[in-house]
């Protein structure tokens, strides 16, 4: 339903919807009543959304104070704030939940409870390496990580130490402990908070969903403040984001949700698609729009995103009833290169070749940062950073040193700050001259300078101060001034929202959501890494396909996807290519050598049957084994006896339960594999990353002493 305004001005409609198409015009213009968007990757969800919200703005339907948005991310917050402000809606709230719960619980805080707000835990760990010394358990840094992402998820699924027991069957083993340590170490981690009076931050919803539940006068104070909600990236809420939303709206219905199911990569954090995809059968009268032009990739990059989601096959009941109907996207932009597949001798070369393939581009005309180097783990980033400084390619790691955090970004605002003080002597100076003047005394010049290092990286940064300062008089006219100028950028600060630097960018595909490139290298395509080793269930390996998913939609033109057969050079080449390239990559695949050789496609695994009957799994111990009860092992007696001793020695020597070491599933899968590598113990599952970095050589060296290893 449409919303038809009274008096509009047909200039303001050519402003504020002139430039969208029809769906996302549909979107614009759909003022009131519950409005659910469901937009494919590249569709400009964000642009229907802001423009929806400032032509409520300037229409009046929507008074700016009394209408929030909320998304999941500082930076993601940060953008659509900046875009209302080039619209003219700058007064509209943009934040995150917990930004938006913690302003209210700061402002409720000494009325509902009294006293004054404890302070706010940045990071958990020490607190929980605490709470485990409490408890005289023994960690590592790889379990309290472990410990802390369990905790995490069982907060935001709104479960507290008593009921955590009896919810989370079937988790495996965080952090390498049985559910029911973890679960003490849940309890004396809260108690350790409160000896400290400190908060965390799924403290911070919980309590604002406890004082908003359990004081009328509160509720409805909120609710009298804020009339309209639009929530992005709403495949992304968490149980308790959803309740904490369910209050702020009480019993109205003024909610504007976008996402998309097919990007739901954080279902490990407690993220879930199930109140997108319910979103009709909670609102029946609600508007529901489609947006899938793709105005992001070429059609070359779109067909193959879209054949990813459709090669999908079944994996039970259960895991079918969780995968949405992906929506089929429809390129908008011209024809460009075809995806290039790349198999690799060893990590060593696949790095190589991807740093040359860079070369090119960068010669070719293509900036440095609308290039992307994208993997699975962390860990994958070293061979790319030597083999993008030994080509003297310059590059930034996503999540490591923050850009406003850098020496020559703080003394550059210190200095336009100080320039703001003597305004007579800059005045009528344009912005992006003025910028210049003022960091060419910290190392900035027009051209960069020849080489790498720590004189290149200052330079970057400091250019893309410059280039913001220009992006920022193109959107918002040549009137913006450098106090203005000064303001953004510590408005930025706050929520880490960097401008573009100039090099290659290196990320995790979790990290690239929600950013885009020219050119996207997708590296470590093989089984074990892409499905990860432990997505041992079909709902698991389902979000390690939209995973990749995501990561082929970051790509506007140039797309490559590369795999290695060995890890180091002279290794076994017994890594075989991901499943899910099955059917997608062609028949020849271009190795690190000039020639092109064939290559056996495969037909997609079915992740939940039997190896040897085919019939389907039933439980996580057949799953763990790949075979079901009723086939007979296949592994030799004495080998397995073998890995039941050193389970055992190991459990003695650590004061713990066997299984905690290794589960009898897992044994038998070690047993009947009898991988000769640590690539390949990890891709059997029951054996994740704090485990195969504990116990995998040791397994290995119990494999080949036990008289059955290769070669004997």
């Amino acid at each position: 339903m449409t919303s038809a305004v009274p008096g509009l001005a047909g200039t303001l409609e050519d402003r504020i919807l002139g430039g969208l198409d029809a769906e996302q015009r549909e979107v614009a213009s759909t003022l009131t009543g519950p409005v659910c968007v469901l937009a494919g990757a590249g569709t400009g969800k964000t642009r229907a959304i802001t423009h929806r919200i400032a032509y409520g703005v300037h229409s009046g339907v929507y008074s700016p104070q009394r209408l929030l948005a909320v998304t999941f991310t500082a930076r993601a917050a940060a953008e659509m704030r900046s875009r209302l402000r080039d619209l003219g809606a700058g007064n509209v709230q943009a934040r995150t939940f917990h930004a938006a719960a913690l302003r209210q619980l700061q402002f409720f805080w000494p009325q509902a409870i009294g006293g004054t707000l404890p302070n706010l835990l940045d990071h958990k760990a020490t607190m929980i390496a605490e709470a485990a010394r409490r408890l005289r358990l023994s960690t590592d840094r790889a379990s309290i990580r472990d410990l802390a992402a369990e905790i995490e998820w069982a907060k935001v699924s709104m479960l507290t130490p008593a009921n955590y027991l009896e919810n989370a069957q079937g988790r495996g083993t965080p952090g390498g402990f049985d559910l029911t340590a973890v679960a003490r170490v849940f309890q004396s981690y809260e108690d350790v908070k409160t000896d400290r009076n400190v908060i965390d931050f799924e403290d911070v919803l919980l309590i604002t969903v406890g004082i908003l539940q359990e004081d009328p006068k509160v509720a409805a104070t909120v609710r009298e403040q804020y009339r309209h909600f639009v929530v992005d990236e709403y495949q992304d809420v968490s149980p308790l984001q959803q309740r904490l939303l369910e209050l702020w709206l009480g019993d109205r219905d003024e909610l504007c949700v976008v996402g998309d199911a097919s990007q739901t990569i954080y279902s490990f954090t407690g993220a879930s698609p199930k109140h997108l995809l319910g979103f009709k059968k909670k609102f029946p009268e609600a508007t529901v729009v489609k947006l899938v032009r793709d105005y992001r990739s070429t059609p070359q990059v779109v067909k193959l995103a879209n054949e990813l989601l459709g090669s999908r096959r079944s994996g039970g009941p259960v895991a079918d009833a969780a995968w949405a109907k992906p929506l089929q996207l429809v390129a908008q932009r011209p024809a460009g290169p075809e995806p290039r597949f790349m198999e690799c001798p060893d990590d060593e070369a696949e790095a190589a070749v991807v740093a040359g393939r860079i070369r090119e581009l960068l010669d070719a005309g293509v900036q440095a940062s609308e290039i992307a180097i994208l993997f699975r783990t962390n860990g994958q980033s070293e061979a790319y950073e030597q083999a993008l400084a030994s080509a003297g390619i310059g590059y930034q790691l996503r999540g490591g040193e923050r850009f406003f955090a850098r020496k020559e970004v703080r003394d550059a605002i210190l200095q336009l700050r100080a320039a703001t003080r003597a305004a007579a002597d800059t005045a009528g100076e344009p912005l992006g001259q003025l910028v210049r003047d003022i960091v060419a005394s910290l190392g900035y010049s027009d051209s960069a300078p020849h080489g790498g290092g720590a004189l290149r990286e200052r330079w970057e940064s400091l250019a893309a101060l410059v280039a913001l300062a220009d992006e920022l008089v193109a959107n918002r006219g040549p009137e913006f001034s450098l106090a203005e100028f000064v303001n953004e950028l510590q408005e930025r600060s706050v929520a880490q929202h960097a401008p573009t630097v100039q090099g290659v960018t290196l990320a995790s595909l979790h990290a690239a959501k929600g950013l885009e490139w020219d050119a996207v290298f997708l590296v470590g395509l093989s089984e074990g890494l892409m499905p990860i080793s432990f997505a041992d269930t079909p709902e698991a390996v389902d979000e390690e396909r939209r995973l990749l998913y995501v990561g082929i939609t970051r790509a506007r033109e140039h797309l490559s996807l590369s795999w290695s057969t060995a890890r180091t050079p002279g290794g076994r080449a017994n890594r075989k290519p991901s499943r899910f390239l099955d059917g997608l990559r062609p028949d020849t695949v271009a190795g690190a050598s000039a020639r092109s050789r064939p290559l056996t496609r495969r037909k997609p695994a079915a992740p939940a049957s039997c190896r040897v009957c085919g019939s389907m799994l039933a439980t996580g111990a057949e799953r763990k084994i790949g075979r079901c009860r009723q086939c007979p092992p296949s592994y030799e007696e004495q080998t397995f006896e073998a890995l039941r001793q050193w389970r055992k020695d190991e459990a003695s020597s650590a004061e713990v339960p066997a299984f905690v070491v290794f589960t009898d599933a897992t044994l038998t899968a070690i047993a009947e594999a009898r991988p000769a590598s640590l690539e390949e113990l990890a891709t059997l599952a029951g054996v994740g990353p704090s485990k195969l970095e504990k116990y995998g050589e040791a397994v290995l060296a119990v494999l080949a002493d036990d008289g059955h290893g290769d070669g004997s």
